[in-house]
């Protein structure tokens, strides 16, 4: 087997590696969005709604409901950070966000139907932004585990290259988050309106199966799917 061929072969596991990261993700995202809406008229990973909500509240005179939003919006910020932290203090990278997100999915899942729906939306909102940490890019290619309407643009804006003569590479992948975001979605609501906030502990259990699966991913797989660290940052450390 000669060098190259090797290479593709590694390239190509590492791709269906990600690939199977995203999809995962994706799906928990959408599950989870899904819930989180129908519990609480909110969204937990679709922030560009959440803005608009809360322009609409403040333009209604609706405050209280805006501020509600505003707080999503701070904790969905919180989260991506504390993800970013996570990965970058662990070795193996996916799994310790996925496993961080599982445990943030299980505390909100713990107050159930109670009087603590606001802690609930935010302990799911930061865990919705934690998990865009598992995955940074695959290959090279920027994926959004979250949010689809930049998957979405980007597929666009490659199939209008393809249709150019200019096919770009791994373009499919960009549709990915986009289906697993509406598998997700779709059990989700049908869970939420079967069980109601105990639909949560799916979305746990879903979180701690895709941390098991990845734990078993190489390390230094996991790291490839994370932005690296600039210089500046890995010699202040030492």
């Amino acid at each position: 087997m000669t060098r190259m061929r090797r290479r593709g072969i590694i390239r190509r596991r590492r791709f269906s590696i990600g690939l199977a990261i995203v999809a995962g993700t994706s799906v928990l995202a959408g599950m989870t969005d899904a819930i989180g809406l129908l519990m609480a008229g909110s969204f937990v990973s679709f922030m560009s709604g959440n803005t608009t909500r809360a322009a609409i509240a403040v333009a209604e005179g609706n405050i209280d409901y805006a501020l509600l939003l505003l707080g999503a919006i701070a904790m969905f910020i919180a989260g991506n950070a504390l993800g970013i932290i996570v990965a970058h203090n662990a070795s193996r990278r996916a799994f310790a966000v996925t496993a961080t997100v599982a445990l943030l999915l299980a505390a909100a899942a713990v107050l159930g139907e109670t009087d603590y729906a606001t802690p609930q939306l935010y302990l799911t909102v930061l865990a919705m932004g934690a998990i865009n940490a598992a995955a940074e890019h695959v290959e090279g290619l920027p994926i959004g585990l979250t949010y689809v309407t930049g998957a979405l643009s980007r597929f666009g804006r490659a199939l209008g290259y393809w249709l150019l003569g200019d096919p770009r590479s791994g373009w499919g992948l960009q549709i990915v988050p986009w289906i697993g975001m509406g598998v997700g979605a779709l059990a989700g609501a049908v869970m939420q309106q079967t069980w109601g906030a105990a639909s949560l502990w799916v979305a746990f259990l879903w979180a701690s199966m895709l941390s098991l699966a990845i734990w078993f991913v190489p390390p230094h797989i996991q790291k490839r799917f994370a932005q690296a660290v600039s210089p500046h940052r890995r010699k202040a450390a030492s």
